[in-house]
């Protein structure tokens, strides 16, 4: 076998001179050559020649820091130039305004002394919201004078006495006749067609032709000849004698202090008449105050009657239910059954005017 080389240590004299690094060394000429050229170094150099206190006020400084204090944004100044708008605050003035309430609160106190002191204020409850409710109101409509449930007559029982079923069916009775008189009674449709013998066409020239009588023209002769009266009149004028010059201003003069007498007499008679008219003023404010009772009483009624127009169908009542003589057995086991009660709770909710009334749908 071939013989191998021993490995030696690096550690030797050799290889410990051959890898010396001599970076230390170029910083230390580099350093130096530095501080050679800037004027020394700094180590060596005594603390008073590098430090000093300054006891001199820089105003200058000071004024620049309040100018950007009181530097104000131009949107501010637009605002602050209009007297009628007010300038939005910022946050940083309503601290302000804070600590100055509570540096004035707090002198205050100071000056009023031990009996002047104000309470601590109580803590502030976050769930508490009895104080500030901002829901907002719902408008409650005006009650119906209406009741919810109108009790019926007493001759509407099943088994009534004879004089209120009486009074019961005249009701009833007077209802339907009163509907029957108002379709009697009422305005007459426009007819769509109008009954008449036609007319043909040769005739239609002649309709309004004249007879040709010459009466009328004679007539119409007569009524030119009476319009022109300037022609007729004579072209001679008579002459104004001083005479019936003075005449007719005395005249006028007569007539103008005729006119003053009626006047003042007319105004006397006014005067004297005061009393009678006040009567007349009274007489017509005590009608005009029993009118619009009389009209409040009306509405009422009619409001008890029949709901407020709410939609274009108008509110037509149920008619009352009466039993006839015939149906009155006096148990309630023989009555007939009816489904009434949802078409009266239906009807009453129209006639209060909670539903808009409408018109009797057919079941297809």
């Amino acid at each position: 076998m071939a013989k191998t080389k021993k490995k030696t240590s690096r550690k030797g004299k050799k290889e410990w001179r051959a890898n010396i690094s001599t970076e230390d060394i170029g910083d230390y000429f580099e350093k130096t050559t530095k501080d050679a050229l800037s004027g020394g170094a700094l180590d060596s150099v005594p603390s008073d020649s590098l430090f000093f206190l300054d006891k001199s006020t820089d105003v200058s400084v000071k004024k620049k820091i309040e100018k950007n204090r009181e530097k104000v944004l131009r949107c501010e100044s637009l605002l602050q130039r209009n007297a009628f708008v007010k300038p939005v605050p910022s946050s940083t003035l309503k601290k302000c305004m804070r600590t100055r309430k509570a540096i004035k609160l707090k002198a205050e106190s100071q000056d009023g002394g031990k009996d002047k002191m104000k309470e601590a204020p109580e803590p502030l409850d976050i769930w508490n919201d009895k104080g500030n409710v901002d829901v907002k109101a719902k408008k409650k409509p005006k009650p119906s004078i209406i009741p919810a449930v109108e009790v019926e007559l007493p001759g509407c029982s099943f088994n009534p006495s004879f004089d209120a079923h009486q009074d019961a069916l005249a009701q009833a009775v007077a209802d339907e006749m009163q509907k029957i008189y108002k379709d009697e009674l009422g305005p007459q449709p426009v007819p769509l067609t109008v009954v008449g013998e036609i007319v043909d066409e040769d005739e239609k020239y002649f309709l309004d032709a004249d007879d040709g009588n010459s009466d009328d023209l004679d007539e119409d002769l007569n009524n030119n000849v009476n319009d022109n009266p300037i022609q007729s009149r004579s072209s001679k004028t008579k002459r104004v004698t001083r005479v019936e010059f003075n005449r007719r201003a005395r005249r006028k003069e007569r007539l103008k202090a005729e006119a003053e007498a009626k006047k003042v007499e007319s105004i006397s008679k006014e005067i004297d008449g005061i009393p009678g008219i006040l009567n007349e003023i009274a007489e017509e404010d005590e009608e005009k105050n029993k009118r619009h009772v009389r009209r409040i009483v009306a509405k009422q009624e009619r409001l008890k009657s029949c709901p407020p127009r709410l939609g274009k169908h108008k509110f037509e009542p149920t008619p009352l239910q009466v039993l006839l003589s015939e149906e009155i057995s006096g148990s309630l086991r023989k009555l007939k059954g009816c489904c009434t009660l949802s078409r009266e709770r239906f009807k009453s909710l129209e006639k209060r005017g909670l539903i808009v009334p409408g018109t009797k749908r057919r079941r297809r």
